[in-house]
């Protein structure tokens, strides 16, 4: 087997930290193929509470380390892509019952100080009584806490991620399974299948498992583990989405009596998103779901805090995903570290297999920089790191505030209404244009599908984002999901089938 016919890197996965791998090692330089049996980000990354934080309640676990490595990644990522991550700022009730105004201020002051803010505002005291911030609470709640974190689009960051490494040479295998993995001659052996049942077999130096909740089980089926740390617990979290609950732009913060948080967050304009729980799961990742159980507690939760109360009937979407957590012996699943260990077994010379356990969005990119670095030996063509100052497609806006940049495309396309414009900046940044051009008016965008979906954009995601479903688009791609119609979604399925 000659080199020129081995890549350098094949990674299993499509989710976050399987794109963040893929992308940092293209940008090194390395020849590298990306393979995703379903659609990019269709698992535990398009399931998440849509954050990029530090984890204010990991202090509590003394896991400084981790909250510090999320806080220094919250301006990085912040800066790399700016249309799809905002500074959010959240709201945090005192309740008298539960944590003392003084653990929560001493934690509010590492939580500011420990991560080199610059961009971020830093926490204030908030009186309920003065602040419209206090208008959706029960009248019980006279004082809380603000501080800073970001929202983040979690499935279009997987694929702006995934764009990017496309763009520096990644090879992007979408629809296609790792059936098997062996070495030979020094090297991985990979056969992938398609979902038409064609085979193709892939020669490469590395291999690196991003398989999320199956991380486990296929390290397992491609080498024995290196050691028991290295078993997975998987924690079942689950939101719900409600119509919107309250004014503002801000979110809050709440403490449970059994030590969770919930958060309610504003979620495409007119929707509250509120979540999440912790539970452990058993079982298929694939067939996850919401419990009645679960609804249940996240009304009460929220009903615990707001005037206007909450019940089951009241979501109008909800979703759930298996986070596959590093097994660190904890029986609350509530308190399982969201760290990240990368196993490297390349002992005696062999064929390194790299398997990602654990890790959370926020660090993604310092994830993959380490894996980078883990693999460096056996790569001696892979270059230095360079993610940190880098730009994710459709974030170099110029600097701008969103508003600033609808407005410079309300120059452009003055035909364009700013609620369309608006939309496609929060979803392409920069790459609206790209959608946009050569379109004089209107109907230069082709058929539309409603709420402001045409067919052109729909060309977009199909020809540079990998959609080939309805459900690419409607729920990973945008979350138009939640206000079409069945026939504006049927329209977009049969569209992709060719009808």
């Amino acid at each position: 087997m000659d080199d020129f016919d081995t890549k350098d890197m094949i990674v299993i996965g499509g989710g976050i930290n399987g794109a963040g791998i893929a992308r940092d090692a293209a940008g090194r330089g390395l020849d590298v193929t990306l393979c995703e049996k379903t659609d990019f980000a269709s698992a535990t990354s398009s399931a998440s509470t849509k954050l990029i934080h530090g984890g204010l309640r990991y202090l509590e676990h003394y896991e400084f380390g981790l909250v510090r490595k999320a806080l220094v990644e919250r301006e990085i990522l912040l800066k790399s892509a700016p249309h799809i991550i905002r500074p959010l700022r959240f709201v945090l009730p005192y309740h008298r019952a539960l944590r003392p105004a003084l653990l929560i201020r001493a934690g509010l002051f590492f939580y500011d100080h420990m991560g080199g803010r610059k961009i971020l505002p830093a926490t204030n005291q908030v009186n309920f009584r003065k602040s419209p911030k206090g208008k959706p609470l029960k009248a019980q709640f006279h004082i809380g806490f603000e501080y800073s974190d970001c929202w983040v689009d979690d499935a279009r960051l997987v694929v702006l991620t995934i764009m990017d490494a496309a763009r520096k040479g990644a090879e992007i295998l979408k629809g296609w399974r790792c059936v098997s993995a062996k070495r030979c001659d020094g090297k991985w052996s990979v056969l992938l299948e398609d979902n038409a049942g064609r085979g193709r077999t892939i020669h490469a130096k590395t291999l690196v498992n991003a398989s999320g909740a199956l991380a486990a089980e296929l390290a397992n089926k491609f080498e024995k583990p290196s050691g028991s740390r290295n078993q997975l617990r998987l924690v079942k979290g689950s939101h719900i989405i409600l119509p919107k609950l309250y004014d503002g732009d801000h979110a809050y913060t709440f403490q449970e009596a059994d030590g969770r948080i919930i958060f309610a967050i504003p979620y495409e304009l007119n929707f509250t998103l509120v979540g999440t729980t912790d539970m452990a799961f058993q079982g298929n990742p694939d067939d996850v779901k919401i419990s009645a159980s679960e609804v249940d507690y996240l009304c009460s939760a929220i009903s615990g805090y707001l005037r206007k109360s909450v019940s089951p009937e009241h979501a109008v979407w909800q979703y759930s995903g298996v986070r596959p957590l590093v097994d660190d012996g904890e029986e609350d699943a509530s308190q399982v570290t969201r760290d990240y260990i990368l196993d490297l077994n390349d002992w005696d010379g062999r064929a390194p297999l790299l398997s990602v356990f654990g890790g959370k969005i926020t660090t993604y990119r310092k994830l993959a920089e380490q894996a980078l670095h883990d693999l460096s030996r056996h790569l001696p063509q892979c270059g230095p790191a360079w993610t940190a100052d880098a730009i994710l497609p459709g974030g170099d806006i110029g600097g701008l505030c969103h508003d600033d940049y609808i407005a410079e495309l309300q120059h452009e396309y003055p035909w364009a209404g700013r609620e369309l414009l608006a939309r496609y900046t929060r979803t392409h940044g920069s790459h609206a244009t790209d959608i946009l051009a050569n379109c004089a008016n209107e109907a230069d965008l082709g058929k539309r599908f409603g709420q402001g979906l045409y067919e052109k954009e729909l060309c977009y995601f199909k020809d540079h984002e990998w959609a080939s479903a309805a459900e690419d688009v409607l729920w990973r791609r945008t979350k138009l999901g939640l206000v079409m119609s069945a026939t504006e979604k049927e329209a977009i399925a049969n569209w992709f089938n060719g009808n």
